[in-house]
């Protein structure tokens, strides 16, 4: 399994990354398969630096945050109208409500909304697949329904923490995986508000307690230096890690 990081700023889009998007390509049944992790806001338009936006097979949107979600917008416009016709439907999972959700955003009635460009598919307990890839989502801590994944192909899974505070839902996205992609949104010296975002410490820590392989932090502000939360992780795991960076590339 490869894995791209198209976008990684946190909160927002930054100087030097769109917000979070990330993509998951593995070989199978003859071709390559390529699912979108999020595609928030300025992610679309960095996508086409890496692939073909057409050439995406499914999306997957932890909640419904505009960081998260917002770029299905631009992606809708591309396949509706796009000159060599309207696109096939594709699979967008994501929370209940998500079709509705982004009929809102681009000001349409929720019928049709998107859903003759998209096949929205709500999250549940049941893992499911696309081509060779096997996805379980786990509800995790954040003001809004919200759920970290685990994705396994090729014998090899990610961990992603979507957005959340640490919890039980945390540790087992995180359990035992090759890489955890864990978001880094707040720094440990401040006062922070619970049940919202992860410190270093708490990326490393949750890598520690589960076993993972590998820690990648993500979804850091712009207005925080990323180097803090580097810092911060090391003191809580031993393992290596690194700063999520857009065109990064890990092979699992």
């Amino acid at each position: 399994m490869k894995l791209t990081v198209i976008g990684c700023s946190g909160s927002y889009p930054g100087p030097d990354s769109a917000a979070s998007c990330y993509l998951l390509e593995q070989e199978a049944l003859g071709r390559t398969w390529r699912v979108l992790l999020e595609l928030g806001n300025g992610a679309l338009g960095h996508l086409h630096r890496y692939v073909d936006p057409l050439g995406i097979d499914a999306v997957l949107v932890s909640h419904l945050h505009a960081d998260h979600c917002l770029d299905l917008c631009g992606y809708y416009v591309m396949r509706k109208y796009h000159p060599t016709g309207p696109q096939p439907r594709i699979p967008v999972f994501g929370p209940d409500g998500t079709a509705d959700r982004m009929a809102r955003a681009y000001d349409l009635p929720t019928d049709p909304g998107m859903t003759e460009e998209f096949d929205f598919r709500a999250f549940t307990e049941e893992p499911f697949e696309v081509g060779p890839f096997s996805v379980v989502a786990v509800p995790v801590e954040h003001p809004v329904t919200a759920y970290g994944l685990r994705i396994t192909a090729g014998g090899a899974t990610v961990g992603y923490s979507g957005d959340t505070g640490p919890c039980e839902g945390l540790d087992r996205v995180a359990s035992e995986v090759q890489l955890l992609l864990a978001e880094a949104s707040f720094r440990s010296e401040d006062d922070n508000p619970p049940d919202l975002h992860l410190t270093g410490t708490d990326c490393g820590a949750a890598a520690t307690r589960a076993g993972a392989e590998r820690l990648v932090l993500t979804h850091i502000p712009p207005w925080f230096d990323r180097q803090t939360a580097l810092t911060e992780a090391r003191t809580s795991y031993a393992g290596p890690v690194e700063l999520a960076r857009p065109g990064a590339v890990y092979e699992l």
